[in-house]
């Protein structure tokens, strides 16, 4: 059986312990980040344009027997209070977090093979299903994702599972970052679990997550967590 995923934001934390383990499972991986793999900015929607207008997506694809979409790249983005926002790093993180998940779904549902079963992970957040102060652009853009699996799910279509996974606290870069973000009111809280060992690593993440998003029940719960 040929299986095939695609990982965004694969080069570092949860996305390349992800790639990992699913390489090791026998899936062959294609992965797109800034740098390594297919290097594609996903905070340019019109360069992801342009790379799901040539045929590469649909030459990975070709001659599968299972698909597996994994929507992990993600940025925390501005990290402080409303009308205290950069206008441009709001505009990043919706084009990273909503824009290219939901461009990316919508492609390889597209160019799939004809019958082939396809899952679709969108990796999500906690932070999505309840107000954050601070992160109302994370919050906000968590939100769309998971409203996105919803209805996508809802529409019912052959072959295809969406789920949106909140992986919790992994010990990523990004929470170095939220421990670095000095105007973010929640900050003491992040490092305190970083300093009481209760961060995950990606890689205990990576097989929890893999065990929900390849499991047989996989989107019978659309809005899930590890």
């Amino acid at each position: 059986m040929t299986l095939k995923a695609i990982v965004t934001g694969h080069s570092r934390g949860l996305g390349a312990a992800l790639a990992t383990e699913l390489e090791a499972r026998g899936w062959s991986v294609l992965g797109i980040s800034r740098s390594t793999g297919e290097a594609l900015d996903l905070s340019d929607p019109t360069a992801l344009a342009a790379w799901l207008g040539s045929n590469t997506l649909r030459d990975f694809l070709k001659g599968a027997d299972e698909v597996l979409l994994i929507n992990n790249a993600g940025l925390l983005g501005p990290a402080t209070v409303a009308g205290a926002q950069d206008a441009a790093a709001v505009t990043t993180a919706v084009n990273v977090n909503v824009t290219a998940p939901i461009l990316l779904t919508n492609a390889v549902l597209a160019t799939r093979p004809e019958g082939v079963p396809t899952r679709v992970v969108h990796v999500s957040s906690g932070a999505g299903r309840r107000p954050i102060a601070g992160w109302s652009v994370y919050c906000a853009t968590k939100a769309a994702v998971d409203q996105h699996a919803l209805t996508v799910a809802a529409e019912a279509l052959p072959g295809v599972r969406i789920a949106a996974i909140a992986p919790g606290v992994v010990d990523t870069g990004m929470q170095a970052e939220i421990r670095a973000s000095d105007d973010f009111p929640g900050r003491e809280g992040f490092v305190e679990l970083k300093e009481g060992g209760k961060l995950l690593s990606p890689r205990e993440a990576a097989s929890r997550l893999l065990a929900i998003a390849l499991g047989d029940d996989f989107g019978t719960e659309v809005l899930t967590r590890i």
